[in-house]
């Protein structure tokens, strides 16, 4: 007689070759238990046994309140210096970079935007807004601001573009470096958890930096926040921890 295969097992296999099969990409969430139990016709003790099964594998992380989750790939690294490109920077991490644009929008600078970008107060600024993905799944959400004096046709060119460098390359300027950059942990709201594919409460990397071009006039200023389990920042001897 063949001893038949323990049901939480199958379970335990299923998942894993939809897993495999990308139906559940990284850092997705898995139904619940409930919803588990239901489609296979179990009680949720036997799925919670295949979950389990699945965790020692380390194919998914159980966070206590939101779910369980595919498991993370390792961290893509995340060069920080005096130049930070980051369709370069993904791309050397062997994902595929892409960016969704969510909004492009001109209005009066707040007090920190207009002090970064050495504006006077509340002049025009462009904000440029969106997700910095690799390979579909977001690494980070972005904010940038521009002076709208310099460069008043820089909106149309980032709809174009989606890019900052090749939108500031065809606005005139051909180059750019890092002026600064502070570093600061946060945790996602609902809003941004929900934008990043994040649970609510997860950890994030915040940054704000000052771009200059080549004469040292600031032309952009950028809030990013990175999801904490997806991207490593990793800081170069060119500039100094303090963001100097």
């Amino acid at each position: 007689m063949t001893d038949r295969t323990p049901i939480w097992r199958q379970i335990a296999d299923t998942l894993r070759s939809e897993i495999a099969e990308g139906l559940y990409p990284a850092g997705a969430k898995l139904p619940t238990e409930a919803q588990l139990a239901a489609r296979f016709g179990v009680n949720r003790h036997t799925v919670r046994h295949a979950l389990g099964a699945l965790a020692e594998e380390k194919l998914v992380v159980s966070r206590r309140g939101a779910g369980v989750f595919v498991a993370m790939a390792a961290p893509a690294d995340y060069p920080i210096g005096r130049r930070v490109r980051f369709q370069q920077n993904v791309a050397a991490s062997g994902r595929t970079p892409s960016r969704e644009v969510l909004r492009i929008e001109t209005r009066p600078a707040r007090a920190d935007e207009a002090e970064a970008l050495k504006l006077s107060p509340h002049a025009q600024v462009h904000v440029f807004e969106g997700l910095s993905l690799g390979d579909g799944l977001p690494l980070a959400q972005f904010r940038s601001i521009f002076p709208a004096a310099r460069f008043p046709t820089l909106p149309e060119a980032l709809a174009r573009h989606a890019s900052v460098t090749a939108a500031l390359r065809e606005a005139g300027v051909a180059d750019y470096i890092r002026a600064s950059t502070r570093v600061s942990a946060t945790l996602a709201r609902a809003t941004r958890a929900g934008l990043m594919k994040l649970s609510e409460g997860a950890p994030l990397l915040r940054t704000e930096a000052v771009n200059v071009d080549l004469q040292g006039e600031p032309i952009e200023f950028g809030i990013s926040w990175f999801a904490g389990d997806r991207v490593a920042l990793t800081i170069h001897p060119d500039i100094h921890p303090d963001g100097g």
